[in-house]
C-alpha cells in the first residue's frame, strides 16, 4: 500500500489484501477537516444505494467530529 506521506508507511496491511502499489489515504480524528470529508463520502455512498454503508460512514464521521483534539492538516 502506498501512502502520500512517508511517515505513514508504518501503517501496513498484514493480511496482504491491499496491493503494494495501491494508493491509500488516511484521515485522522484530530484533523479538523476530516469529519467533513467523511460526511461527504457518506453522502456519495448513499447515492449508490448502499444505505447501510452510508450510515456506517456517517456515524464514523460523527465520531471523528467529536474527537476532542483538533488541528489543521500538516506534513
Amino acid at each position: 500500500m502506498k501512502h502520500a506521506r512517508a511517515d505513514y508507511d508504518r501503517f501496513q496491511d498484514p493480511e496482504g489484501i491491499i496491493p503494494a502499489d495501491e494508493p491509500v489515504f488516511l484521515l485522522r480524528g484530530q484533523d479538523k477537516l476530516a469529519w467533513h470529508v467523511v460526511k461527504i463520502y457518506a453522502f456519495c455512498v448513499g447515492l449508490t444505494g448502499d444505505t447501510h454503508m452510508a450510515k456506517v460512514c456517517k456515524d464514523w464521521a460523527n465520531v471523528m467530529r467529536d474527537w476532542p483534539k483538533k488541528k489543521t492538516p500538516d506534513l
